[in-house]
């Protein structure tokens, strides 16, 4: 049922919303939010979001997260990758660009890019370190 390697790293480089999981605050539960990401095989897990949110908070604390990617047609499969955030650093709009590309129609990510408050934007960098994958048409 697990992916070989060169099989979950392309399919988590697919454009598919990102279920993002980190610790939460003491006594709680891990918070757990869909995300847009970036992902090359072999490279880092690249996201953005507000600087002053709450998973930005979360995963300065904690200094990791996972990510879980998924479908369910025409089978369920998914890839989920966890590990350290090796860098942090104020959205570019390269990045921006990169990230709005994967899942905007191309003729929108100008607009989409240039309406966007980069100044308060953060992209966190992860490397996966621990890997789970499963392929459930493949039994």
């Amino acid at each position: 049922m697990g992916l070989p390697q060169a099989d979950r790293e392309a399919f988590l480089a697919e454009e598919l919303i990102g279920a993002l999981a980190v610790e939460g605050e003491r006594g709680r539960a891990p918070l757990n939010v869909p995300v847009w990401y970036d992902y090359s095989p072999g490279g880092v897990v690249s996201f953005l979001t507000d600087a002053d949110s709450v998973k930005a908070r979360l995963i300065g604390k904690a200094g990791r997260f996972s990510l879980l990617a998924q479908r369910s047609s025409p089978t369920y499969r998914y890839v989920s990758v966890e590990g350290p955030v090796v860098a942090q650093n104020p959205t570019t709009p390269d990045e921006m660009t990169r990230i709005a590309a994967r899942y905007l129609p191309a003729d929108a990510v100008a607009g989409y890019v240039a309406q966007s408050n980069l100044p308060v934007l953060v992209t966190f960098h992860m490397r996966p370190e621990h890997w789970l994958s499963a392929d459930l048409g493949s039994i």
